[in-house]
């Protein structure tokens, strides 16, 4: 009996000792409150910049081809070619304008002679007046003629397309030549209905494309158009770039990037903020006097490297939580650790 008793309190001894631990290790994880760290997030003067995907096109494209068919005798430019404004490009059959200028000849004298009988009153005023019109249609004729027979180019630019070859017909289904002019070139961009008071002829704009990396080209706002789309709420505006070395060519892909001036935002790091799975609801902890944490949805801007422009939803000088958010949840008392 001495024994079984002896037995009983050791059994009882063991188990209160367990549970003292266990009440001690229950209570050291209750009490234990998440590790985290903090920054204080400032106001600063942001750039309210807005980049905008587009495509370079020449300043003008001209299509060069005669007005009717007629076999190409020789052509004087390939493709890449620099061509100046009257410089020819190719010759076409000249039948027609030998045909023309003979015409012209002949009606030059005839006009010369009925010219002189007139002043003397040898013919009358309606054979002068007739003869005046056939001599001025010859004229236009030969003039037209020759313009289609000796093709130049209307431009100073660059040959970007020739569809035939010396002796073939041309047929009139695509030009002869395209020319374009790419010193200056031109980019369309659809900006928003909220900024068109904001947008100024003249304005700046930085250039950048894939062929050249980060490399900028300064452009400015060369017109605005003066309507919007009902549809989609935005306007065309034209930037030009004046491309004196010819860097930028037309079907380049670019992005006009467009200064709207500064604005006066609070500035948070992009550790701080997190995003709200199924919703995409954007948020940060701030860090309470009393040492716990406020959930804060913000809204963000433009991002500027390892920072975002944070547009509402965040005091100046707040204090926020840097690392160890996965542990907290609204209204939780923090540590804070360096």
């Amino acid at each position: 009996m001495k024994r079984f008793n002896t037995l009983l309190i050791a059994t009882a001894a063991l188990f209160m000792m367990s549970c003292g631990e266990q009440n001690q290790n229950t209570q050291q994880v209750v009490t234990e409150n998440p590790k985290v760290t903090v920054a204080t997030v400032n106001a600063e003067n942001v750039s309210q910049l807005q980049v905008y995907p587009t495509t370079i096109e020449a300043d003008i494209v001209n299509n060069i081809a005669p007005q009717a068919s007629a076999r190409i005798s020789k052509i004087y430019v390939e493709i890449g070619d620099k061509v100046n404004a009257g410089q020819t490009l190719a010759k076409m059959d000249a039948v027609n304008l030998e045909k023309a200028r003979l015409q012209l000849v002949n009606d030059s004298i005839e006009f010369g002679r009925i010219k002189q009988l007139h002043e003397i009153g040898a013919t009358s005023q309606s054979d002068y007046e007739a003869m005046t019109l056939k001599y001025d249609v010859s004229k236009k004729t030969y003039k037209n003629l020759l313009e289609n027979t000796v093709l130049k180019s209307p431009i100073s630019g660059i040959v970007t397309a020739r569809n035939y070859d010396e002796g073939d017909m041309y047929a009139m289904a695509q030009p002869l030549f395209v020319i374009q002019k790419i010193n200056p070139v031109k980019m369309l961009i659809n900006i928003s209905e909220s900024k068109y008071s904001q947008i100024k002829k003249g304005m700046e704009v930085d250039i950048t494309t894939d062929a050249y990396g980060d490399q900028v080209f300064k452009g400015t706002v060369d017109l605005i158009y003066p309507t919007i789309n009902s549809m989609t709420h935005t306007f065309p505006v034209e930037v030009k770039y004046a491309n004196k070395d010819m860097a930028l060519r037309p079907g380049m892909f670019a992005r006009v990037t467009v200064n709207y001036g500064d604005n006066f935002r609070v500035v948070v790091p992009d550790r701080a903020v997190l995003k709200q799975v199924g919703s995409g609801e954007q948020y940060v902890y701030v860090l309470n006097d009393d040492g716990t944490v406020t959930y804060t949805v913000v809204e963000l801007g433009r991002r500027m490297g390892n920072k975002y422009e944070v547009i509402s939803g965040l005091d100046d000088n707040a204090t926020v939580v840097m690392t160890g958010q996965t542990k907290l949840k609204n209204g939780i008392a923090v540590e804070v650790v360096k």
